[in-house]
């Protein structure tokens, strides 16, 4: 019995070290399954570690120069550098081209229409109309008058244009004022010549500066001296000088456009002025083949001794281009006949 309880309490002595053993190594084993899962649980949690918040904070940023510049840390020295080259911007070697042509269009669009003039030569001893083209000027003016004294040329020579003004005539200035036109010429505007030439001479000045609506009338200057007396002839200058001034001089049916080799086609305007019986006339255009493939009649304002404009529009078919003519006179209320007859060349298209 005693033998027994000895060897009971061995071993529930030993018994007791066995359990307190399994019982560390349980508590071992789960302090080591607790250490597991809170590293698991670490795992994720992105702020539980630095490295695993810096893989988050890389996976989430947004794409841009962050993203870039890591990109670019990461190369290494061996890639190629034809990526750097074709990333790079093109050169700017076309922009000046290209500047350069728009500014020439623009320089090409914006360019000044040149200008028509009408320049006034003598016909028959009649006021004749003709036309200039000229550069783009504010100084229009000016610029009809040194057209004027340039005289006519050869094809307007053909059909009897003549001036009267003497060709070493020069313009020293013009002013205008109030709807006069005060013209300053050389003193070889008065030499020479009769009194028709006197009178010829200040009419196609007349004319010449009278076409724009703010001249009405024209003072004369030589070498900026005033004009009272013009000429040996002794013409009165005391007054402004208008076209009425010149009637005698102006055809009955004075046609300023179109002006004589224009080159035209219907439908053709015709405008100028007229003193005829009861302000009517004729109109007839002739084509190159001269047959009359026109022919009516048409009115001014005015008329019966009082001088009228007129403008009229007309349409006609031509059988053949090339040199026409328009013509314009008067029937004569006498007889019948045709009178104060103009013919005008023109180049039908």
């Amino acid at each position: 019995m005693a033998r027994w309880h000895g060897w009971f309490a061995q071993e529930t002595l030993a018994g007791a070290a066995r359990r307190r053993s399994r019982l560390l190594r349980l508590c071992l084993a789960g302090l080591l399954l607790a250490s597991l899962s809170l590293t698991a649980c670490g795992d994720d949690d992105p702020a539980s570690t630095p490295g695993a918040a810096a893989d988050a904070t890389s996976t989430l940023a947004p794409s841009g120069p962050t993203l870039t510049a890591t990109t670019a840390a990461e190369a290494t020295p061996t890639d190629p550098p034809a990526a750097t080259s074709t990333a790079a911007p093109p050169t700017p070697t076309t922009a000046p081209t290209a500047t350069a042509t728009r500014a020439a269009t623009a320089t090409a669009t914006t360019a000044p229409e040149p200008l028509t003039l009408l320049i006034y030569f003598m016909r028959d001893e009649k006021i004749a109309a003709t036309k200039r083209e000229v550069p783009h000027t504010q100084q229009v003016a000016a610029a009809a008058v040194n057209a004027l004294l340039e005289g006519p040329d050869e094809r307007e020579e053909e059909i009897g244009m003549v001036s009267a003004i003497p060709e070493d005539t020069e313009l020293n200035g013009i002013t205008i004022v109030a709807g006069v036109a005060t013209v300053d010429l050389s003193a070889e505007y008065e030499s020479g010549g009769g009194s028709l030439s006197m009178a010829a001479r200040l009419a196609q000045m007349v004319y010449t500066l009278t076409q724009f609506e703010t001249v009405d009338s024209v003072v004369f200057e030589l070498d900026g001296e005033p004009v009272e007396v013009f000429s040996g002839e002794g013409l009165i200058m005391d007054h402004p000088i208008g076209r009425e001034d010149h009637e005698e001089l102006t055809p009955a049916i004075l046609v300023e456009s179109p002006a004589p080799w224009e080159i035209v086609s219907s439908p053709l305007q015709i405008t100028g002025t007229a003193n005829t019986f009861e302000a009517v006339f004729q109109i007839n255009i002739v084509d190159a083949a001269g047959l009359v493939v026109y022919d009516n009649f048409a009115m001014a304002t005015s008329g019966s001794g009082t001088r009228g404009t007129f403008d009229e529009t007309i349409e006609f078919t031509t059988t053949r281009p090339g040199i026409g003519a328009l013509i314009v006179f008067e029937y004569s209320a006498r007889d019948g006949s045709q009178i104060n007859l103009v013919e005008i060349p023109l180049e039908f298209e």
